[in-house]
């Protein structure tokens, strides 16, 4: 049973909101769909039991309105509102108004959010914890001035970061003083325009480093890790290809790193799936916390893939009021799963986007393939949001099996007539770094550049 949760709106759209209420529909949950005037025929909202309009088809206007959102709330009689990813799922606002409207927001309490939603405060708690971060800047940054000071203290290169919001924006790496004086005031500008809010910090540049991150569930009382990710591969510093468990870790690495997880989650009292982000540096072999995202995360299915464990349905019995259903020791690590981002984008074309009618959808199927998606064949892509068609997530029972998997399951998926990137990773696929394994967060964007240039 879920809970006090008996009705549930989703105020999210495509991939994650059909992936929500089929982890309602598994508890007896009822569902609400926010749409807007562009998704009015979307998946979701043929899926769900009942579904309210928010607005015209700009986000500003419709996904992230919160007023509209929370009169949807209202009008629905919903008990609950899961906010999904993105939007306003990191808006301490949005989650304060829902409880002060006496309904429940699935995923930690306001405070919490605004306390590890930003970076500089997250460093903090991570360091008053006894968690390793990036050398760096102890507050924000008020002015060019501090920054150049700070970053001739430290020494080039280093790298500028929005203290809100994540996905890569606001983020700038400079080699020296005069691409610094440059880069401040676009990271201002451009976290200002993506999240309302321009203050920046700066880090160490950690070269060659690895991205990997940790999921934990906490009840407000107990936390507990269901082992790491690796997500090195990004291009403009979005994810584009996640593995779970991160293959460069030893066993005493991995403890190391889940524990600290932990200990920084159970810090803040956290409650609901959260998400530690760390870089690796694999000279050192040492890991820095870099940030919480106090969310589900795009690539959670690679987490459920190798644990069991359904981290959306753990999330809404959480919020409902139950303890966690597990212990850590009854969670397990099995097999090797690799998720792909199967965008509407055009890899030949500089990832041009590419919206449009689905005309064709041919989905792989068979064991150790799952693809969680928004679309069906009749479906339009539209050119307002994210350009997330689906993810292709695989699993076996080696990283080599699984990357084979990946493989074959990718020759059997067709999008068709829009242009997707599932191209590149079919040649991925078939890289020898991948396939070893020696990539970082730059490997992409470097191996990108050397296809181009020929």
């Amino acid at each position: 049973m879920s809970g006090s949760i008996r009705k549930l709106l989703i105020a999210n759209r495509g991939e994650i909101a059909v992936r929500i209420i089929n982890a309602a529909r598994k508890l007896g949950i009822a569902t609400v769909q926010v749409v807007s005037e562009a998704d009015r025929e979307m998946l979701a909202a043929r899926m769900a039991d009942e579904v309210i309009e928010i607005g015209p088809a700009a986000a500003a206007k419709s996904y992230l309105n919160v007023e509209n959102v929370l009169d949807a709330l209202r009008r629905s009689g919903a008990d609950a509102v899961h906010p999904g990813y993105g939007f306003l799922s990191e808006n301490a606002d949005f989650a304060r108004a829902v409880t002060a409207m006496g309904r429940i927001f699935v995923g930690p309490d306001a405070d919490t959010i605004e306390r590890m939603g930003d970076k500089v405060n997250a460093r903090r708690a991570a360091i008053e914890a006894g968690v390793p971060v990036v050398p760096g800047s102890n507050g924000r940054l008020e002015d060019p001035a501090a920054a150049l000071t700070l970053a001739e203290e430290m020494g080039y290169p280093v790298m500028i970061k929005a203290a809100a919001g994540g996905g890569g924006r606001g983020i700038r790496v400079v080699g020296n003083a005069d691409e610094l004086l440059g880069a401040v005031p676009q990271a201002i500008a451009e976290a200002k325009a993506a999240f309302g809010d321009g203050g920046l910090y700066m880090e160490a540049y950690v070269e060659n480093a690895r991205h990997i991150e940790v999921q934990v569930l906490g009840d407000g009382n107990t936390v507990l890790h269901l082992f790491e990710r690796e997500c090195s591969l990004q291009r403009r510093r979005q994810k584009v290809w996640e593995e779970a468990p991160a293959a460069v870790l030893s066993a005493d690495q991995r403890a190391e790193l889940c524990a600290s997880a932990v200990r920084l989650a159970s810090a803040v009292a956290y409650r609901g799936a959260g998400t530690m982000e760390y870089l690796y540096d694999p000279t050192r072999k040492a890991f820095y916390f870099i940030e919480m995202n106090t969310r589900i995360q795009v690539e959670h299915p690679v987490t459920e893939a190798i644990t069991g464990i359904d981290l959306v349905a753990e999330m809404l019995l959480i919020a409902g009021g139950a303890p966690l259903s597990m212990r850590q020791e009854d969670i397990r690590v099995g097999g090797h799963a690799i998720e792909v981002r199967i965008n509407a984008e055009d890899p030949a074309r500089n990832f041009f986007p590419s919206p449009g009618v689905i005309e064709r959808l041919q989905v792989p199927e068979g064991e150790g393939i799952r693809f969680d998606t928004g679309f069906d064949t009749g479906s339009r892509v539209p050119p307002y949001y994210d350009s997330l068609v689906g993810k292709l997530i695989v699993k076996a029972a080696s990283r080599k099996d699984a990357i084979e998997r990946l493989k074959e399951a990718l020759e059997s998926l067709d999008v068709a007539p829009i242009a997707t990137t599932a191209p590149l990773f079919r040649t991925l696929t078939r890289n020898t770094d991948i396939i070893a394994g020696d990539v970082s967060t730059q490997w992409l964007e470097r191996w990108l550049s050397s296809i181009e240039s020929k």
